[in-house]
C-alpha cells in the first residue's frame, strides 16, 4: 500500500534535517506525522495514542538536542513512533511490527538513534542514568541524556529507585515526565492523584504562567527562565498543602507542568534546561491519541486498536464474538467472577493491565475485590502475597514476560511461605507483534525452578475454567496457570467446573510409532499436524501433559515403555521447560529413546504474526510434521 506524508516531512527524514527548519514550520511538520501516523496505522495496527500524544515532545527533543550524541531513551517504547519517523525510518515506518521490518519499539540494533531498547516500563531513567555516569567518568561533561517517561510508567518503583539514586547525583539528566493520565488504562494510585492536584494547583499555575510569558517575549530565555525557576522553587515548598515538590525533595530540580502539544515553546525551555547542570525534571502534559477524536475520548481502546477508519476513527467491523471461540483473556474475566460469587476469599489483582487480561469484568461488578496496582509488578506479587497470609486467595494476572520482573518475589514472598497465590500468565508464548521484548517464552522454565509450586498450562478454555477451579480449592498454595494470546478453541466452553487431579495429563490418542507430548494451546496445533499425518499413514500417540510441575510420572512410565521416539512441544523456551523435563526423567529412570525438543529455540525472537514466528522457530504444524518425518526416519 502506497502512504503519502506532507511537504515539511517530504524533507526530514533525520534529525540534522529537522534542525533546517525554521521554528515556524515545527507546527505544520507535527501535523504532518501525526496524519502519517494515522494513516499507517489505519492499516497496519499498532501502539496508536500514545504515539499521538507524543508527536511535539519527539519533535522538540531531536530539534533541541544533538542526537545521537545526546542520548534519548523512550520509556514504555510505544512512545516513540514519530521518533522513530524522523531518525532515519519515515519510508519504513509502514512496515512497524510486522515480520521482517522495524519493530515498534526502541532497538539499539536498529537504529543509533535508539540509545536503549525499552519494551517493558519504567527503565529509561536508569539507563539514562548509567549514560551519564559513564560520560563523566569518559570526561564528557557536555554530552546531554534525556529520559522520557510516561504513559503511567512512573508508577512504577524501579523509576522511583532511579530517582532516588540520580538526585544524589551530579549527573547531567534530564527526565521528561510525559503526564497523559492514563497508561494502557487509567492510572491508579497516590502518584496520580498528586500530579493531577500538583497540575490544578492555583498558586503553581500563576508562576507557571509567569514562566511561559518571559519564554514568549523578546528578552534571552536562559537568564530569564532562571530568574523565574528560583522564585517558583521557593513558592513550590509551602505550595500544595505544605508539602514540598516530591522530585524535588529527590534532589531534582522541578520544572512544569508546561504544555507538552506547543512544540515552539516546548523547544525554548528545552533550550533553557540544555544550560542548567545536574539532575532535571520537565513535567509535561499530553493529550494521550492527540489529533485523533476517537482516540482522545477513548484512549483505552485506542491504545492498540487493530484497523480502522482514518477519517473518522471508526473500528473496523469485527466478527461477532458469539460465533467464534472466546479469546482467553475472556474466559479469565468471566472465570473469576463466577468463583469469587461463590468463594468470598476469592480477590483480582492485575499491575495496570486491568483490560487486557480483563480483570476489567470483575472491577464492574466486584469493585472492592479487584485491585489495579498500577505498572508494578514486584508489589503486585507481594500485595498478593500478603492478601494470602490474612486467608484471602488472590488470582494475580500478570503477562508472561512482565511476571519476570517480580521473580524474587515470587521465590520469596510466595513460594518459600507456601503461600495460596494464584498467578494467571496472560499473554504466555509467542504473542506476535510486540517482539522480543513481549513474548511469553520464559515462565515454564523460570517457574519449574521454584520448590512449592504447581506449573499448569491448559490445552483449551475449558481447561482453563477447571484449572481456576482446581487451583482456588483449599490446600493449593502457589499455583501458576499460564495461557496465549488470542482465541482458544472451543465455542461451549462453560460447562461445570471440575478439579483437575493435580499432577495428572491426558491421553487424548492413542498411536503406534511415535509419542506427541505437548503442554498448554500449541497442543491443538499438534493435533491438527497429527491427523495430517495420519492421512499419510503415519500413526502418532498425543498426551496432554497438563501439568510440568508436579509432571505426570505415571503417564510418563507408560509412554517409555511403549515408544522409543518422543517428541515433545512447548510454546516456550526449549531450556528448561517439558523438553528438558522429560529427557531428565528418562536419564533418571535409565530409559532409552530418542527425543525431539520442539519449542522457542535458544535465542531471543523476532516480531511478526504468531504462525510466522512459530513457523521460524519450527512448531507450527508444518514443523512438527517434519520433526516426525525426520525422527522416524522418513524422507
Amino acid at each position: 500500500m502506497k502512504y503519502s506524508f506532507g511537504p515539511h516531512l517530504e524533507k526530514v527524514n533525520s534529525p540534522e534535517e529537522l534542525r533546517q527548519l525554521s521554528e515556524e514550520e515545527l507546527p505544520v511538520l507535527c501535523q504532518e506525522i501525526r496524519d502519517y501516523i494515522i494513516e499507517v496505522m489505519s492499516s497496519n495496527p499498532g501502539h496508536l495514542a500514545a504515539s499521538l500524544g507524543t508527536v511535539e515532545l519527539a519533535v522538540a527533543l531531536h530539534y533541541v538536542f544533538n542526537t545521537p550524541v545526546d542520548k534519548l531513551v523512550w520509556d514504555v517504547g510505544h512512545q516513540a513512533y514519530a521518533h522513530k519517523i524522523i531518525t532515519g525510518r519515515r519510508d519504513r515506518f509502514p512496515t512497524n511490527r510486522t515480520y521482517g521490518g522495524i519493530s515498534g519499539f526502541p532497538r539499539m540494533e536498529e537504529s543509533e538513534f535508539d540509545a536503549f531498547g525499552t519494551g517493558h516500563s519504567s527503565t529509561s531513567v536508569s539507563a539514562a542514568l548509567g549514560m551519564a555516569i559513564a560520560a563523566k567518568l569518559q570526561g564528557d561533561n557536555q554530552r546531554q541524556h534525556i529520559a522520557v517517561i510516561g504513559d503511567g510508567a512512573m508508577t512504577a518503583g524501579m523509576a522511583f529507585e532511579a530517582m532516588n539514586h540520580a538526585g544524589s547525583t551530579k549527573a547531567n539528566i534530564l527526565i521528561i515526565l510525559n503526564d497523559n493520565g492514563i497508561a494502557i488504562d487509567k492510572n491508579t494510585g497516590s502518584l496520580k492523584e498528586y500530579l493531577a492536584q500538583f497540575t490544578a494547583s492555583k498558586a503553581y499555575n500563576r508562576f507557571r504562567d509567569k514562566i511561559w510569558n518571559v519564554l514568549g517575549g523578546n528578552s534571552k530565555y536562559g537568564v530569564n527562565t532562571r530568574q523565574i525557576v528560583k522564585q517558583l522553587g521557593n513558592a513550590l515548598k509551602s505550595s500544595l498543602l505544605n508539602r514540598s515538590n516530591l522530585f524535588e525533595a529527590m534532589g531534582f530540580r522541578y520544572f512544569g507542568p508546561v504544555d507538552g502539544h506547543d512544540v515552539v515553546k516546548l523547544s525554548h525551555l528545552l533550550r533553557d534546561l540544555k544550560n542548567i547542570p545536574g539532575p532535571k525534571l520537565l513535567h509535561v502534559i499530553t493529550k494521550k491519541g492527540k489529533g485523533l477524536e476517537k482516540a482522545e475520548l477513548d484512549p483505552i481502546t485506542y491504545h492498540s486498536p487493530g484497523p480502522f477508519n482514518k477519517e473518522t476513527g471508526e473500528l473496523d467491523e469485527k466478527t461477532c464474538e458469539e460465533i467464534l471461540p472466546p479469546k482467553y483473556q475472556n474466559v479469565f474475566g468471566k472465570t473469576i467472577i463466577e468463583l469469587a460469587r461463590n468463594n468470598p476469599r476469592i480477590v483480582g489483582i492485575t499491575p495496570a493491565m486491568a483490560t487486557g487480561c480483563s480483570l476489567n469484568m470483575m472491577m464492574k461488578v466486584m469493585p472492592e475485590r479487584a485491585f489495579d496496582v498500577g505498572i508494578a509488578e514486584q508489589h503486585a506479587v507481594t500485595f498478593s502475597a500478603g492478601l494470602a497470609a490474612s486467608g484471602m486467595i488472590p488470582f494475580c494476572n500478570i503477562y508472561s514476560s512482565f511476571m519476570q520482573r517480580a521473580y524474587d518475589q515470587a521465590i520469596h514472598d510466595v513460594c518459600l511461605q507456601k503461600l495460596h497465590v494464584i498467578f494467571c500468565l496472560d499473554r504466555a508464548g509467542i504473542v506476535g507483534e510486540d517482539g522480543a521484548t513481549h513474548h511469553g517464552a520464559f515462565d515454564l522454565a523460570y517457574f519449574r525452578a521454584i520448590p512449592n509450586i504447581i506449573v499448569a498450562a491448559p490445552l483449551n478454555e475449558k481447561e482453563l475454567r477447571n484449572m481456576m477451579y482446581t487451583a482456588q480449592l483449599d490446600g493449593m498454595g502457589p499455583f501458576s496457570i499460564r495461557y496465549p494470546r488470542g482465541r482458544g478453541v472451543l465455542t461451549q466452553w462453560r460447562t461445570p467446573f471440575e478439579a483437575i487431579p493435580i499432577g495428572k495429563g491426558q491421553k487424548l490418542r492413542e498411536g503406534s510409532q511415535l509419542a506427541i507430548l505437548s503442554i498448554g494451546h500449541i497442543g491443538n496445533v499438534a493435533s491438527t499436524a497429527i491427523e495430517s499425518l495420519q492421512t499419510e499413514g503415519i500413526d502418532c500417540a498425543h498426551y496432554n501433559m497438563r501439568f510440568l510441575k508436579p509432571i505426570d510420572e505415571d503417564l510418563l512410565h507408560e509412554v517409555f515403555n511403549r515408544f522409543d521416539k518422543i517428541i515433545t512441544i512447548e510454546d516456550g523456551t526449549i531450556i528448561g521447560g517439558l523438553g528438558s523435563a522429560v529427557s531428565e526423567f528418562m536419564n533418571y529412570n535409565g530409559y532409552k529413546a530418542k527425543i525431539r525438543r520442539l519449542g522457542i529455540p535458544d535465542r531471543f525472537v523476532g516480531h511478526g504474526t504468531i504462525e510466522q514466528l512459530q513457523k521460524e522457530c519450527g512448531y507450527d504444524k508444518a514443523g512438527i510434521m517434519k520433526a516426525v518425518r525426520e525422527l522416524l526416519g522418513y524422507s
